[in-house]
């Protein structure tokens, strides 16, 4: 016979020396875990302290991975590989479109160079008839014809004015199409990539989620998914546009002049080798870049997800510190992203104006030699073309760091959505039988997860289930019964063994129907952030409303779901975390009856629930079993005495099995479990059960009344309306302030002022082109071919001089924004992040404010605001200044040439104030509609094995497609009428054009305007314009960024009435932890219609333990909220030790309470992590660490583990069991040795001989200090010195254990009907 392996129990007490504080009631300075807060960060290594100490292992953390070949990056023409046929038709009319709005310019150049040769040859005839004019009998014949005599006449009669009219009208239409097609095609790509991200992710085995965490992925969904849709849509189209001006250009000069032409072009080779070095360091910076981001967001979620686990301990601070730690690798890879972008584009500024350089000289040369077809005109015609097609091609690499990222996001993405699921629910391959009877075997089952391979859980297990037979599963927390039910939903695959249902292995079955055919309940039911209503029908996707009412009803759930002012439209909250314990567990039950499974899975399925309820519902699952294979796993061994088999595991081995009489009388593990809990069964359980609702409302209450319908947890009540409907609801926002974010900008502000400088002298260097043309000009017009070739040396030597100094200005330029960005966004982050977590509990209650609201807003704001920042703001200040300077030349050389010209800039003005506002409008609508997504998107994943197991990944698919495809249609809408403004900012600077050649011909003629200067205002404002048309597009960054911004302010802006980042509150030398109600009335701001608490009062004396006991629903979690000062109450008081908790310093108050709740939260890091941060204000050492895991009876198992406290628990502590996670964060809440002990359910998820132990060391732990606990079972409370009984918000009885039982009143009845069971 063999006997259970009890671990190692342990009756000491960890004990940590309290602090003393200075002063009776004084100020709190808590600076001291800012302090500590550092310190943790600077300790915490990638190996972290190994001891010798044979009671514990300490190793490296990271586990040696295998070398993983690194997947190549994708490249360029592979971000469309989802196109489909009719996107392929969209690109190719887009390219063509493209190809027509690039040529613009370049056919503009055509026409300028024949202007512009009509100008020279114009001034030579004036200067011919001057010296000609002497001899007015003989004049004789011009030597190039009387066509350049009256200039006006020329550019009107050779329609000069109508070709740039014609281009205008052309890049019209064709920059109109060009935005529509490649947008549409964008939309609908990105509405397929996106679906089949989701898809690849819902198709995934559980085993890949345990590797993956959900913060990881949901940064792909957000800024991966943002960068690759900038990577396919206008941004590269507008890359194609300038290649196609840059090939444009370069095709004309070299039908106007080869030999010129291939002359300047000797640089190409370089700026090839230029570019594709930068791109290839570019493109690795950015992918780990994203890595980072990805790191920082996965942190975020995860501590959004436990928000009230991480203000209980006063974590604040230490998650801002990760949060940061993560950034700053980010950071680092942006600066030096940007030092690279820099020399790139220095390098391309100095080859752009060499070959300019090389150009003046050479051209002179083939002018002097009279080389053939080498006319002024075309002189001009060919340096505008190979300088501003050289300047495109620089414009079209600008566009490397938006396609690195692209790529780099590409890459990531499309590696999941190619990815093979070694379990895949939605392939249709597998048998699918008629009928399934539910046998149910599993042999000789080897097993262990593949995040921790080196722990086998399961050993050789083998056990059976006949038809219509319930088994039982019992033993210790970790000893794999969980496991089984994992392995029969096919969660995993064992790795020697068969699980077999009706003799046919599982894994040879249809995976979906299997799952449809199993109904579950876990031990910490999850709901969705839906109605009740919908989260029942869950279950089974056809029932009706009454099928949906009558599975509650079986499930005890239906009359408090009654109470409810929306009843079944209820909404629960993000995990069901607006309803309490019990309430969220009827209502999982109420889910696995509605989907009348065949085979029946239930993991601790009444544990959540309160003594009154918990004999119903057991009647009604037991009444559910009837027929049907189930296997059921509890530590309450009452609710299995009836069970037909019961296997006792320890170790992941079947030490016994047999019936409970069988087992009782070998006297062996099953024995020694029962006489752990000492348990009697009778069948009177369900009929007392039934009476102590009426018994409780009889009872004589202490507090007034009331009859609203309450419930525990807090409960928006907002409709749930459509997308349409409701996320298109305005949004207030504070004024975008430039001058804020200067302010925060103040650490760089030298960067600022310097880059600022550098940009505006930089954005004057374009301009320059102008002077330089013109003095080329008069360098044609020399007198002598000495001379030409004199004044063609200064030029090209100034030319290069100002080329050095570009190339400088470049590199400084974007290295001082690149590097003041990127401290202004990682500052931002922080700084938004900190501003979350500063909040009250109320505003995490709001659904607006859910995790995924939340992650996705810290994500994509933060992002977007690099378009108000760094490279994007100094391209707005450069263009600024290049604007600026080509006014003030124009204005210089021909006021009235000037006014005429910007007569169009009203014009230009409002295309760019309409495009800005209605970017605002569009882009609100696109954040709301990608934070719907985005909460379908973490509440799937984030909720992995509930959506598996019951099979509703195609529901959830339905619904995020929905919201994509609405995102597509608004995208498409958005695309017609952005592409208006988009047509107009590029063609309507063609009449511009028309205009200035025009009237600047009628000032030559008429106004003695020389050529030269027209020339040079014509150039100045040529490149003036376009340097707006080719900034549109950052243009629109900005405006986005405008309203990233001030959604960010919003939230720093919030005062919240609990904010735990105040010192100014008082804290107490002498704390005894006295605790008093004071007539308190609660209700939560989202329902002020219901209160929870009603005129309560009772008083806690220092080291007394109160006991709160009442059905779920009831208030007590609400009273613990209270003292946790998580919510102020809304009438009344609650006191410390005399003093109103208001008066209190935050910080200080909950340093002096530990809490464990029924469903304990741990964080994705190692055991040893978690158990120290139940005391964040201190470097918590390992041996009190090890003191604390053996008080709460956990140790033992630790040690056995190949990591020991080393071992990452994974995401919520999924790495381990129930009762483990339970045990962990006991000993976490022992480690600060508190004043104030709140237990709520603490020990509701242990197995009973781990019970017994850690329920002995809680009551130890509850010697000195002041304990609040909240049980269902009785028996763990009958030796608190009071015990509250609490219905409705009131409290009905108080009193110890014999004067409530000499009353015989409600606490009577329960006890009764407990002990009967």
């Amino acid at each position: 016979m063999m006997e259970l392996d009890l671990l190692n129990q342990s009756n000491g007490v960890s004990v940590i020396p309290e602090k003393t504080l200075n002063g009776s009631c004084h100020k709190a300075d808590w600076s001291q875990i800012n302090e500590h807060a550092n310190v943790w960060m600077k300790e915490k290594k990638e190996n972290e302290i190994e001891l010798t100490s044979t009671e514990v292992k300490i190793v490296d953390k990271k586990p040696k991975e295998k070398n993983k070949e690194a997947r190549p990056v994708v490249g360029l023409f592979q971000l469309f590989r989802y196109a489909d046929k009719m996107d392929v038709v969209f690109l190719t009319f887009g390219m063509i479109f493209t190809v027509g709005t690039g040529i613009a310019f370049p056919v503009g150049l055509i026409v300028y160079g024949d202007v512009a040769t009509g100008y020279i040859f114009n001034d030579i005839y004036k200067s011919w008839f001057a010296n000609n004019s002497a001899n007015t009998s003989n004049i004789p014949q011009f030597p190039y014809g009387d066509k350049y005599k009256d200039i006006f006449d020329f550019v009107l009669s050779y329609n000069y004015t109508l070709y740039y009219c014609m281009i205008g009208v052309g890049t019209l239409v064709c920059a109109y199409l060009e935005f529509v097609f490649w947008n549409i095609s964008a939309e609908r790509q990105m509405n397929r990539i996106r679906k089949l991200f989701y898809q690849s992710i819902m198709r995934q085995e559980i085993g890949w989620f345990d590797t993956h965490k959900a913060g990881e992925l949901g940064n792909l969904f957000t800024q991966d998914m943002q960068n690759l849709a900038s990577g396919i849509g206008d941004k590269t189209a507008l890359c194609f546009q300038w290649i196609a001006a840059w090939l444009s250009c370069y095709i004309i000069a070299l039908v106007k002049g080869w030999n010129l032409t291939l002359a300047t072009m000797s640089v190409f080779p370089l700026m090839g080798m230029v570019a594709a070095l930068s791109m290839r360091w570019m493109k690795n910076m950015t992918l780990e870049e994203l890595k980072a981001y990805s790191s920082a967001g996965a942190v975020a979620e995860e501590v959004f997800s436990a928000i009230r686990t991480v203000t209980a301990f006063i974590g604040q601070e230490k998650e801002c510190q990760k949060f940061e730690h993560r950034l700053s690798k980010a950071h680092s890879l942006a600066t030096r992203k940007g030092l690279v972008f820099g020399l790139s584009t220095g390098a391309f500024s100095f080859f752009i104006f060499s070959a300019l350089a090389i150009a003046f000289w050479y051209g002179t040369e083939l002018i002097i030699n009279k080389e053939a077809g080498f006319e002024p005109g075309n002189i001009i015609t060919i340096l505008y073309a190979v300088i501003i097609g050289t300047t495109f091609l620089a414009q079209a690499f600008s566009a490397v760091d938006t396609i690195s990222a692209a790529r780099a996001a590409a890459t990531r993405v499309f590696e999941i959505i190619e990815r093979d699921s070694d379990i895949d629910v939605t392939a249709e391959k597998g048998y699918t039988p008629e009928t399934v009877s539910g046998n149910i075997e599993l042999k000789d089952i080897h097993f262990h997860y593949p995040s921790r391979r080196d722990v086998q859980v399961l050993k050789g297990l083998s056990l059976r289930v006949d038809v219509g037979k319930t088994v039982a599963l019992v033993g210790s927390s970790g000893s794999g019964k969980s496991t089984v039910v994992q392995l029969m939903q096919r969660f995993y695959n064992p790795q020697q063994g068969q699980v077999l249902l009706d003799g046919r292995a599982i894994k040879d079955l249809n995976l979906k129907w299997l799952r449809e055919q199993i109904g579950v309940v876990s031990q910490e039911p999850v709901l969705f952030a839906t109605t009740i209503r919908e989260n029942i029908r869950y279950g089974r996707m056809d029932v009706t409303d009454d099928e949906i009412e009558g599975a509650a009803k079986k499930a005890n759930a239906h009359e408090f779901i009654s109470m409810f002012p929306k009843g079944y439209d209820t909404l629960v909250g993000d995990r069901g975390a607006q309803m309490s314990g019990g309430q969220k567990q009827r209502i999982a039950i109420a889910r696995a009856l509605i989907r009348n499974p065949k085979i029946l899975l239930l993991d601790e399925a009444t544990s959540a629930l309160d003594n009154e309820s918990e004999a119903i519902v057991q009647n009604a699952i037991e009444k559910a079993q009837i027929g049907r294979t189930t296997i059921v796993i509890a530590h309450r061994l009452s609710t299995i005495l009836n069970a037909d088999s019961i296997y006792v595991l320890v170790n992941g081995q079947v030490v016994e099995q047999g019936t409970h009489t069988e087992l009782m009388q070998k006297e062996g593990a099953y024995h020694g479990l029962i006489k752990h809990q000492e348990v009697q069964h009778v069948s009177e359980e369900v009929k007392v059960s039934e009476e102590l609702e009426h018994a409780i409302t009889d009872s004589p209450a202490r507090n007034v009344g009331f009859s609203n319908p309450v419930k525990e947890q807090p409960l928006s009540q907002k409709s749930h309306k459509t997308v349409s409907e409701d996320k298109m609801e305005k949004e207030t926002l504070p004024e975008f302030s430039m001058k804020r974010i200067l302010h925060l900008s103040a650490p760089e502000w030298y960067l600022l002022v310097m880059g600022c400088i550098t940009a505006v002298i930089a954005g004057a260097m374009p301009p320059s082109f102008s002077f330089l043309f013109s003095e080329f000009l008069g360098v044609l017009s020399g007198e002598s071919d000495l001379q030409m070739r004199e004044s063609t040396k200064i030029l090209v030597a100034i030319t290069m001089g100002i080329a050095a100094f570009n190339a400088v200005l470049r590199v400084l330029l974007l290295t001082f924004f690149t590097n003041a960005g990127a401290n202004l966004t990682r500052r931002l982050r922080a700084m938004t992040f900190r501003a979350i977590l500063r909040q009250d509990i109320a505003f995490f209650d709001d659904p607006n404010n859910s995790v995924a609201h939340l992650s996705t807003r810290l994500s994509n704001d933060c992002t977007m605001v690099q378009g108000a920042t760094g490279f994007k703001m100094c391209i707005l200040i450069e263009s600024a200044s290049t604007i600026t300077t080509a006014l003030a030349i124009a204005f210089f050389y021909s006021w009235k040439l000037t006014l005429v010209i910007l007569s169009f800039m009203p014009v230009m003005i409002a295309v760019g104030t309409i495009q800005g506002r209605l970017i605002n409008r569009l882009s609100k609508s696109d954040k709301r509609l990608v934070e719907e997504a985005g909460q379908i998107f973490f509440q799937s994943i984030d909720n992995m094995r509930t959506v598996v197991s019951l099979t509703i990944e195609e529901m959830f698919l339905l619904k995020y497609s929905k919201i994509i495809d609405f995102v597509q249609s608004e995208g498409i809408k958005r695309s017609f009428a952005a592409g208006i403004l988009f047509a107009m900012s590029n063609g309507i600077v063609f009449f511009a054009y028309a205009t200035a050649v025009t009237y600047a011909a009628y000032l030559i003629q008429n106004d003695d305007l020389a050529f030269k200067y027209a020339v040079r205002v014509f150039s100045v404002i040529i490149f003036g314009g376009w340097s707006i048309g080719n900034n549109s597009s950052n243009a629109q960054d900005f405006s986005k960024a405008k309203l990233a911004t001030t959604r960010l302010f919003a939230i720093m802006d919030r005062v919240s009435p609990i904010d735990s980042a105040s010192n100014d509150d008082k804290t107490c030398e002498s704390f005894s932890g006295a605790i008093e109600f004071k007539n308190v009335s609660f209700h939560y701001q989202t329902r002020p219609d219901a209160n929870v608490l009603n005129d309560i009062s009772f008083v806690v004396q220092p080291g007394v333990t109160l006991a709160l006991a009442g059905s779920s629903g009831c208030g007590k979690s609400t009273t613990v909220s209270l003292i946790e000062r998580f919510y102020d109450p809304v009438n009344g008081q609650v006191l410390a030790d005399g003093n109103d908790l208001k008066s209190l310093n935050l910080n200080w108050l909950r340093s002096q309470i530990s809490v464990v709740s029924q469903e304990p939260t741990l964080f994705n890091s190692s055991i040893r992590e978690n158990i120290a941060y139940g005391d964040n204000s201190r470097i918590v050492t390992i041996e009190e660490i090890i003191q604390a895991a053996r008080s709460a009876n956990i140790h033992n198992f630790i040690s056995s583990l190949p990591l020991g406290y080393e071992t990452n628990v994974g995401a919520k502590g999924t790495q381990l069991s129930g009762g483990q996670k339970q045990r962990i964060a006991i000993a976490r809440a022992l480690i600060r040795n508190p004043k104030i002990l709140l237990l709520d359910e603490a020990t509701s998820a242990l197995d009973s001989e781990s019970e017994t132990v850690v329920q002995e060391a809680l009551n130890k732990a509850r010697v000195g200090r002041t304990c609040i606990v909240i049980a269902h079972r009785l028996s763990t409370i009958q030796n608190a010195d009071k015990i509250a009984i609490i219905h409705k918000g009131a409290v009905v009885e108080l009193g110890n254990h014999a004067e409530l039982m000499a009353r015989k009143g409600a606490y009577y009845r329960l006890q009764n009907a407990q002990q009967r069971r």
